[in-house]
């Protein structure tokens, strides 16, 4: 006797049966070829991104060294102790000593324009990352899905194999979900930490704005209070 499940199977003509014989023939272990390839990458984004960011570490000495310097108004100074450095953080001290005798708003705007592209370089590859993080559990658990209707097919096939042919298809098909994971979690990891890195490293760089900032803004001479009389007098 045939089962119910076998004669709705091979029933043709429905939508639901052309998505299931697309799904038996593509089977998962393309899914699990993918994941792979992914989590190549995965790896060679992680090590690009750790490069980049040991190179662009903010120096610590040089920073200090034009702190001191723009404490003491010597912006030649500061920005000389500058010169040659790849941080953000740097380059942020650089346009705002170099813009200093343009006043405070050329500065604002200058150090801002900076931020934004020198973001866009910190931020390469860190999309992949986060988007890979979040969605390899579901390639995963999609490769699972396919393989567990490929046990059941089999199954309604060949239902003398019992039961034990059924859980060593579904036991194959959680490779994928398993392989989802593993791919997932280094780069969630990494995806936290370069961030974390980059808000850091912004937060340097608008600090170091604002330090030259506030001493510029204490060279520009105060206004005098006017009295109303003055005012009465200039009307």
């Amino acid at each position: 006797m045939t089962p119910l499940f076998a004669v709705e199977m091979v029933e043709t003509g429905s939508v639901e049966a052309e998505f299931l014989d697309l799904m038996l023939r593509a089977g998962s272990s393309w899914v699990l070829w993918l994941l792979i390839v992914l989590s190549f990458i995965a790896v060679a984004v992680i090590l690009e991104r750790l490069v980049f960011f040991l190179l662009e570490r903010s120096p610590t000495e040089a920073i200090d060294k034009a702190i001191a310097a723009i404490r003491k108004r010597d912006f030649e100074g500061a920005l000389a102790a500058l010169q040659g450095q790849r941080s953000m953080q740097a380059a942020v001290g650089r346009s705002a000593l170099e813009n200093a005798t343009a006043g405070a708003a050329s500065i604002e705007e200058h150090t801002a324009s900076v931020i934004d592209s020198e973001r866009l370089r910190y931020e390469r590859g860190l999309a992949f990352l986060g988007t890979l993080g979040n969605n390899a559990p579901f390639i995963g658990l999609f490769g699972t899905v396919l393989g567990i209707i490929r046990a059941f097919h089999d199954l309604s096939i060949n239902t003398a194999a019992g039961s034990s042919a059924v859980m060593a298809g579904i036991a194959e098909a959680l490779v994928a979900t398993g392989v989802g994971l593993l791919v997932a979690l280094p780069a969630v990891a990494a995806y936290n930490g370069f961030s974390r890195h980059l808000e850091s490293t912004m937060t340097g760089a608008d600090s170091l704005k604002h330090a030259i900032l506030a001493e510029i803004k204490s060279e520009l001479p105060e206004a005098e209070p006017t009295s109303p009389a003055d005012d009465k007098e200039a009307e």
